[in-house]
């Protein structure tokens, strides 16, 4: 993959709420898709000298790439629901370098068999392995529970290397049946979402705080509603009397979010906090969708938005285990670079967050890999970046790559890189 160098950033943001600003850094190395440094300029000059391409942020922010804990995806860049086609490769443009399946719930005439239901989920994730819209991770193959699935069937799962599970789909009489599977799928290693609050027009179950405690999952899936929110009673609940995960997303209730991240700062459990989309839906395909509620959050809530940023990113990637989501050495090199969009009365990125204004992306790296200069679905950035290949580099030619001169599918991505 060769060594990128992101350099020339205002500001770095580290994906971690405890720890949201990398302090005097300006800089991120990157040797085959994975961060080598992050600090000074100067501190770095072998490895900038070094590098195959640089990426010059102009004095904008640098900060992990989002990723939507809660994608429905199906098979390939489509929606069947929305009957949307390329639309991950759009969510890119949105700033989300990864996306994590809820479920192929959507998949036209979604299997309920047993051997269907977990054939669905061997494929999607094996399927998603070797396809990367937009250059985008697509952590797949999530399986939906039904009450026919016995421990066996999880350690089959297992060995196949589906490690997604979603409970409140299936065919239960009532929520608490499905404590038995909650437990195989969690015993073999499969990290666990239940839906959370009323019943979704794609046939879910409607589950409350009762049910919810007694499943035990890891995450509770848009406990702000998909879209019909928990009740404000439940969410205090699960807080006080669990350990879970509490998802909000896009797709759901504001005011609902903004309380769940008001009591989760009251009761000092921000870190159980994470941000998803639960798009494509009724909502339709939404590519600025986790950046949206990073916004609304940031302008709305109580947390200053580098730490909000760190709900989309490093809080995902310990609740699933992820190997990127933060800015430092041996994570993957996820990241995006992004300032306030023009003619914004911000000076930052992160001001514009602040005041509500959604910021411009002027290029998203994934794997190490420059996958566009200026999105197509965020206004321009004031300070565009610029990318320069070395006469080095595996392209053998030397000179910038400006936003101004290939603007949406600049250094378009491999669908197998």
């Amino acid at each position: 993959m060769g060594t990128l160098a992101v350099t020339g950033a205002g500001c770095v943001v580290s994906g971690d709420p405890t720890a949201p600003l990398v302090d005097g850094a300006d800089t991120v190395l990157c040797v085959d898709g994975l961060i080598t440094a992050v600090g000074r300029a100067a501190d770095l000059a072998e490895g900038l000298d070094a590098a195959d391409r640089v990426l010059d942020a102009a004095g904008a922010t640098v900060a992990p790439g989002l990723i939507d804990s809660h994608g429905h995806v199906a098979f390939g860049d489509y929606s069947p629901r929305q009957k949307a086609v390329d639309y991950l490769e759009g969510y890119v443009h949105g700033g989300i370098t990864r996306t994590i399946s809820a479920g192929e719930v959507h998949v036209p005439g979604r299997p309920r068999d047993r051997a269907g239901v977990k054939a669905l989920a061997v494929a999607a994730r094996a399927s998603y392995d070797n396809f990367r819209p937009g250059g985008m991770r697509v952590h797949a193959g999530n399986v939906l529970l039904e009450p026919t699935l016995d421990e066996a069937d999880f350690a089959e799962l297992a060995s196949c290397g589906v490690w997604l599970a979603k409970f409140g789909f299936g065919a239960y009489e009532k929520a608490v049946d499905g404590v038995e599977q909650i437990r195989w799928a969690k015993a073999h290693g499969l990290k666990v979402m239940c839906h959370a609050g009323g019943a979704s027009a794609a046939g879910s179950a409607s589950l409350g705080a009762d049910d919810l405690l007694a499943l035990d999952p890891d995450v509770c899936g848009h406990a702000n509603g998909g879209p019909t929110a928990l009740p404000d009673t439940a969410v205090d609940r699960l807080l006080a009397e669990s350990r879970m995960a509490l998802q909000i997303v896009q797709a759901g209730n504001l005011r609902a979010a903004l309380r769940i991240v008001r009591r989760a700062v009251a009761e000092g459990a921000l870190e159980r906090i994470v941000l998803g989309s639960d798009t494509p839906s009724g909502f339709g395909v939404i590519p600025l969708s986790v950046l949206k509620t990073v916004v609304e959050l940031s302008a709305l809530g109580p947390v200053e938005p580098a730490r909000v940023w760190g709900l989309a990113t490093g809080n995902v990637a310990d609740v699933w285990g992820l190997p990127a989501g933060r800015l430092r050495v041996g994570d993957e090199a996820d990241l995006v670079v992004l300032d306030a969009p023009r003619g914004s009365a911000a000076g930052t990125a992160l001001d514009a967050l602040a005041i509500g204004d959604i910021p411009g992306i002027s290029a998203v790296v994934t794997a190490g890999e420059v996958r566009f200069l200026a999105s197509r679905n965020t206004p321009r950035a004031r300070r565009p970046a610029v990318l320069t290949e070395r006469p080095s580099a595996i392209t053998g030619y030397g000179g910038s790559v400006r936003p101004e001169r290939d603007t949406d599918r600049s250094n378009g991505p491999s669908d197998q890189s």
